[in-house]
């Protein structure tokens, strides 16, 4: 999953970082709303995390002008405002969650994961695909009832797919999601993790090539 943080502050920024790749996001952070905006617009995020106060542009003129630009991933806004006028602005210019600081960084995590969730169809804590199971509050998967052993990647991989499972996933469309924006879509590493997956997953049939297309995570 790629989230997409915009924050001034270069502590709180780095110390949002840190956690978010801490359970396997790939994130891009950056510190003004000029930049923001552009990102936004331009490259492909599950969720953001956007502070209202920035340098150069201000949250909620890039906010608005995300969704303008019909950009629809899921937005948690922080600020270190509390008034009510200005948790209507960032509602109205279309922020899915808001946090007012000081807050827990692990606040932070959970929210977006909520977010994320809802946003691909996903109304309980745990996602089901036949008898494999992820829970997106503790991040782990169990198929049968059994952990199932994951690497990073793979696990990755993995919870990209079980978010939307169901639909056939393109190659470009995973390199822009879990991996790095320098990743070489020709390498051979997305066909390496679905194979070891595949194998993780077996006896059962729950991971389909569909030829020409990309992948898909289902029961049938």
């Amino acid at each position: 999953m790629r989230v997409l943080l915009v924050e001034d502050d270069a502590p709180l920024r780095a110390q949002l970082a840190a956690a978010l790749r801490g359970v396997g996001w790939v994130v891009d952070a950056v510190a003004d709303g000029d930049e923001a905006l552009w990102l936004g617009r331009e490259e492909s995020y599950d969720a953001a995390v956007l502070d209202l106060g920035l340098p150069r542009r201000d949250g909620v003129s890039v906010l608005q002008a995300w969704r303008d630009a019909e950009r629809h991933f899921p937005v948690l806004v922080l600020t270190a405002r509390n008034r009510w006028s200005d948790k209507l602005a960032g509602f109205g210019a279309g922020a899915d969650d808001y946090l007012t600081k000081p807050f827990e960084i692990d606040e932070v995590v959970l929210r977006l994961k909520a977010l994320m969730r809802r946003a691909s169809g996903h109304a309980t804590p745990t996602i089901r695909i036949g008898p494999l199971e992820l829970d997106t509050v503790a991040y782990r998967f169990h198929l049968d009832g059994q952990p199932l052993a994951l690497t990073a990647g793979e696990y990755r991989l993995l919870a990209f797919l079980a978010h939307r499972s169901g639909r056939t996933v393109s190659r470009s469309e995973i390199a822009e999601h879990i991996y790095d924006r320098d990743f070489d879509l020709d390498s051979n590493v997305i066909d390496v993790q679905i194979g070891r997956i595949r194998r993780k997953l077996a006896p059962h049939r729950l991971l389909h090539t569909e030829r020409g297309l990309g992948f898909r995570l289902g029961a049938a």
